[in-house]
């Protein structure tokens, strides 16, 4: 184990002295380039405000493909494609809430993706976890408007009750749901996003609360006195669109048929602008191709940018590039999805690849630290690359310093002027530099 050690050390040591040598200038060249470049916050401008909120199936969608492709050919890009992909068709339609009693109140709320349609008015019960829900029965629920108003801890266990909670109340006969918003209180905001019904089940009208009708509706229940709320959706499930992934390349000059992958959704939920989620990440993932083309810079291997479509509410994307790459998974070196939002990079998160990946993403990341953004630990990856994960792609995900994110994702705050121009150009610059030294470097990540 001592000799094994040592080598490997050794093997890191002269790895690291490769990359700190050989690409520290060209680092360099490449932060300085992307931090003076304005041309992606004019493509993430033209998106959000052009074309705007992108729900898969929608004819604004429709519209961002198209713009995507014609953007990435004027770009340079190589082999620039649109493969169809077969995508989730939900339509929000025409949604309100109002408590009618103790008295009266408008209530804020925003849909939940994939319920249902309804007209209701029924009593309220309020549950703060799971195991109250099934303590209560169906006895005590049947024909009630379920709410679930737990205590915000982050978006994973939070967010458990948004997806799950519907299907929960429904399967004890509960004519509605309304749910605390799986996201930081902000100015009665809702926070949309997907909720998911068993198989059989008939979607009932679920959709988030602001922190402010949340709040009165706890305060109502806590006076004792019978809460009644009507709640009404037009939400419908249409058959299957045509959607597509958009894709473009800078060809590797020496092992093209070794990829290193770079993306974000091109999709959005159907409120706001879709600028943090995941606008920023699309857009920024191109900008870096173009950086290194406007440097002259031909990596050895190929860096695919790739809009992947249907995240939001079906994954579909990301599913439909692994069946497309099948047989080529084997030579995808590593994918890196953008999907946290813009806000200041701080590094990268990776899984698979094992420790000698982990180290050398580590040496890659002392490049980016003139920005604070080559911080590399273990455990990263997300929703669109999640498939070829599985098929043992080395994942990787995009880290930010964070701290508004989710006052503004899944809401009608999610817009353009939420984006801070030198945060932007920053995600720019590391992921310009991971991807040419990942496809330019003389040993393939992991070897």
């Amino acid at each position: 184990m001592r000799i094994l050690g040592f080598f490997l050390f050794t093997s890191l040591l002269a790895f690291s002295q490769s990359v700190e040598e050989k690409y520290r200038d060209v680092s360099r060249q490449i932060i300085a380039q992307a931090m003076k470049d304005e041309g992606g916050l004019a493509k993430l401008q033209y998106l959000c405000d052009q074309i705007g909120a992108r729900l898969s199936g929608s004819e604004a969608s429709a519209k961002a493909v198209a713009w995507s492709a014609q953007q990435m050919k004027q770009d340079g890009l190589d082999n620039v494609q649109t493969p169809p992909v077969k995508v989730v068709h939900w339509v929000r339609g025409k949604e309100s809430a109002e408590m009618v009693a103790p008295f009266k109140k408008p209530l804020t709320i925003l849909g939940l993706g994939m319920s249902g349609s309804g007209d209701v008015t029924a009593e309220v019960v309020g549950v703060k976890s799971f195991e109250e829900l099934e303590a209560l029965g169906r006895a005590r629920v049947e024909g009630k408007i379920v709410l679930f108003h737990p205590r915000w801890v982050n978006y994973g266990v939070t967010g458990a009750f948004r997806r799950s909670g519907p299907s929960r109340a429904a399967k004890l006969g509960a004519k509605a749901v309304l749910i605390r918003s799986a996201g930081i209180p902000q100015q009665n905001t809702a926070h949309t996003g997907s909720t998911n019904f068993e198989a059989g089940q008939t979607p009932i009208p679920a959709a988030a609360l602001s922190e402010e009708s949340l709040r009165l509706l706890e305060r109502a229940l806590a006076s004792g006195e019978k809460v009644t709320v009507h709640q009404y959706s037009e939400a419908k499930q249409l058959p299957d669109a045509d959607g597509a992934n958009v894709m473009g390349e800078i060809r590797g000059s020496e092992r093209p048929d070794e990829v290193i992958v770079l993306g974000g959704h091109l999709d959005s939920w159907d409120v706001g602008q879709g600028a943090q989620d995941d606008g920023g990440g699309v857009i920024a993932s191109l900008q870096a191709l173009v950086i290194l083309k406007q440097l002259g810079l031909k990596p050895k291997r190929t860096i695919r940018v790739v809009f992947w479509a249907n995240e939001e509410n079906g994954a579909r994307g990301g599913i439909a590039y692994r069946d497309q790459f099948q047989d080529q998974l084997k030579n995808h070196v590593i994918a890196i999805e953008m999907d946290g939002g813009a806000e200041r990079p701080v590094g990268l998160g990776i899984t698979g690849g094992g420790a000698k990946a982990l180290e050398q993403m580590k040496e890659i990341g002392k490049l980016l630290q003139p920005i604070g953004a080559g911080l590399v630990t273990a455990g990263g990856g997300g929703t669109d690359i999640a498939p070829i994960m599985r098929d043992g792609v080395i994942g990787s995900g995009v880290r930010t310093g964070g701290g508004r994110y989710f006052e503004w994702h899944h809401t009608d705050a999610d817009t353009f002027d939420k984006i801070n121009p030198e945060d932007f150009k920053k995600n720019v610059a590391q992921l310009a530099v991971f991807a040419y030294v990942l496809a330019d470097m003389d040993v393939r990540l992991g070897q």
